[in-house]
């Protein structure tokens, strides 16, 4: 049986879709002014681990990744510029030139963390205008909109259950970090729809509608987007947990307003990266506002293997807040290397240990808790009863939902190890240090001496004829 925390109920709740063996899951996507920094790539990784998951237990998954390239403003309330145009005036760019240029970005990204991208859709919003005109036309007809002098609003208040998406308390709720002031709003939790076009300033991107010139919303690009591609009620909405208390309460009261139904009926979200010291100060979120944000290719150019980063994500929870530090990253990337050293000298045809698969698959079914199916993976290594070959068998069946590629990491080590043979001096220094550690028995010195070796990208494996010092 699966279970999944659903942040609607609050609580677990066993998993079960409309359809028989079908999932419709939409994961909130980027906007695509700037690069996605490894915060925000914490959400995709959750949502591939999601995806194999389900795939796993023999589901078919409809998955649904948008991409928002208008309409997304700056301090994300409904007023000042839209992100989309201020990157292209910063950069001097088109704003498609920018779009294309950080959606690629993006999607290399996802390639280099190992997600499965080949069976995902990747809606733009500037491509679904129409629909998400027509929407709103449906919330206008139903009476829940109205015109100020900047745009078409939703009326929260004619939603009752507003806000009812992670218990908001609203009347605590104070207009600033996502709901910015505006006047001519009759509560401050309202949010723009449509919003018109600055007479005085040209965009660059802006379309005719029924009410006047301008662009969509950022909320109801999201509704318009889910509903054409899985329907008016679907399986799975995932994002990160900031985007609980307004972006996916307005998705809630907007398509349940229009539709009638029930929009979503399992919300999941994923807890922050949170940063161990930075100019942001210590704990917390990585933004992008607060500048220095660290990309995937800043892990990449310090020696790390961005699958590594993948890696150190699965130790957490998805709901528990991971802080980031290069230290615990770098011992993430000695484990995956060993990892993938034992996988590459295991032989193959071996069968799948069922007590090992039952422990593994209780951990993932089980609201994906991914730190005990790591920590099973690791004990099964070790257990002397299991055959070398049965373990590789074993570890096969794992990757299928933990996503490591070891197959492929295991021939890019040995690929390596053929082009690059020479032994750097530092390296030579610090395997006789250890020796000398072993003659002392100074075993926890040794063990911290192994692990600098491997940083270094060398592995030990100590043998009846001596050690052996492998390039990995």
């Amino acid at each position: 049986m699966i279970t999944l925390w659903n942040t609607m109920s609050g609580g677990k709740e066993p998993f079960s879709s409309l359809e028989k063996k079908k999932v419709g899951m939409y994961n909130c996507g980027p906007t695509v002014y700037n690069y996605a920094h490894i915060g925000n790539l914490r959400s995709y990784v959750f949502a591939d681990i999601l995806k194999r998951m389900l795939i796993y237990n023999k589901y078919k998954v409809n998955q649904v990744i948008n991409i928002t390239d208008v309409g997304h403003l700056l301090g994300d309330g409904d007023e000042g510029r839209d992100k989309i145009e201020e990157g292209a005036r910063k950069e001097g760019k088109t704003a498609r030139e920018v779009i294309a240029f950080y959606t690629l970005a993006f999607m290399e990204d996802l390639k280099m963390l190992n997600i499965d991208v080949h069976d995902i859709k990747f809606p733009r919003a500037t491509e679904h205008i129409a629909e998400q005109i027509d929407l709103i036309k449906t919330l206008e007809q139903k009476g829940f909109t109205y015109k100020t002098s900047d745009g078409i609003y939703f009326d929260t208040q004619k939603f009752k259950p507003y806000g009812k998406l992670g218990n908001i308390d609203l009347a605590h709720l104070k207009e600033g970090a996502r709901v910015t002031i505006n006047s001519q709003k009759k509560h401050n939790t309202d949010f723009a729809l449509w919003k018109f076009a600055e007479p005085h300033e040209k965009r660059q991107q802006e379309w005719q509608s029924p009410w006047g010139v301008g662009f969509p919303g950022w909320h109801i690009e999201c509704s318009a987007m889910a509903m054409k591609y899985l329907g008016e009620t679907f399986d799975i909405h995932t994002g990160g947990i900031d985007h609980i208390p307004v972006h996916h309460n307005n998705e809630i009261a907007q398509s349940e307003c229009a539709t009638g139904k029930e929009y979503v009926r399992f919300w999941l979200h994923n807890a922050f990266v949170n940063m161990a010291s930075s100019g942001i100060g210590s704990g917390e979120k990585m933004a992008k506002s607060a500048g220095g944000f660290l990309r995937l290719a800043d892990v990449v150019a310090r020696k790390i293997n961005p699958v590594s980063y993948r890696y150190w994500l699965l130790t957490a929870h998805y709901r528990s807040p991971i802080t980031f530090a290069w230290e615990p990253l770098e011992s993430a990337n000695v484990a995956l290397m060993k990892l993938v050293r034992v996988y590459s000298e295991l032989p193959s045809f071996g069968k799948i240990s069922k007590k090992w698969l039952e422990k593994f698959e209780t951990h993932v079914n089980n609201d994906l808790n991914t730190p005990g199916a790591i920590a099973e993976m690791w004990n099964m290594i070790r257990d002397k009863t299991v055959s070398a070959r049965d373990k590789k068998a074993t570890l096969n069946e794992f990757d299928k939902v933990l996503g490591l590629s070891l197959k492929t990491l295991a021939k890019e080590v040995f690929a390596l190890a053929k082009t690059d043979k020479k032994i750097p001096d530092t390296v030579k220094k610090l395997v006789k240090e250890r020796e000398i550690a072993r003659k002392n028995n100074d075993w926890k010195h040794a063990d911290e001496l192994r692990d600098d070796i491997l940083k270094q990208g060398f592995e030990l494996k100590d043998t009846e004829n001596g050690t052996k010092l492998k390039k990995v």
